[in-house]
């Protein structure tokens, strides 16, 4: 099975299940119950199992799953057990705010690397260690230093050209904070976040 046979919600539930793992860690657990791990994640035991049998058998019947080995395997499915690399489109509020977040990246397994906008030559952000370079220096620098996730920060009307840019130099998959959908072409993932769309989502709760 490829992970292109695993379907997208799956793969999002799995980081749910890890973060409830990172937490019974923290608290000493060294197992944990199918019921009891859904529940941490909001979503039923059933499809706990189901998620879970697409890369294996975990688990004993009567004694649940090993806290400490099922996160590991974890860790191995999502690709995140060394620091991965991402570079960061657009060093605005929003990309500033995220540059802010280095640590809390680094924890999950991530490392903004550096900082792309439309600037002219290298200059440093304060009081951060990435550097800030000019839009034209991005191919060569996804090229050379292999970088395969980029997270887009950047107004709608310069997206899609960035996009463009960094996909034909090799970026495989985006987090997308532009208000725009995207076109890529197949084999490259893009997650969009729309904050205005969650913001209208609660909204209707509250009504």
């Amino acid at each position: 099975m490829t992970k292109l046979d695993i379907p997208r919600k799956t793969v999002y539930r799995l980081s749910l299940y890890q973060r409830g793992l990172q937490w019974l860690k923290a608290n000493g657990t060294q197992t944990v119950s199918s019921v009891a791990l859904a529940r941490a994640a909001g979503v039923k035991p059933t499809q706990l199992r189901k998620d879970l049998a697409y890369f294996g058998q975990f688990g004993t019947r009567g004694l649940g799953y090993s806290v400490e080995s099922l996160s590991q395997k974890l860790t191995e499915v999502l690709g995140t057990a060394r620091l991965q690399p991402v570079i960061l489109l657009g060093a605005g509020n929003l990309g500033t705010a995220l540059l802010g977040y280095y640590n809390g990246f680094a924890k999950e397994g991530f490392e903004i690397v550096a900082a792309f906008d439309a600037v002219q030559g290298m200059r440093l952000t304060s009081g951060r260690k990435q550097p800030v370079l000019p839009v034209s220096a991005l191919a060569g620098y996804v090229r050379e230093h292999g970088i395969k996730m980029a997270i887009l920060a950047v107004p709608a009307t310069a997206a899609q050209e960035v996009v463009n840019i960094v996909v034909a130099a090799g970026i495989q998959a985006i987090l997308n904070f532009a208000p725009l959908i995207l076109q890529v072409p197949e084999h490259v993932v893009v997650n969009n976040v729309d904050l205005a769309i969650e913001l209208e989502n609660l909204s209707y709760f509250i009504r």
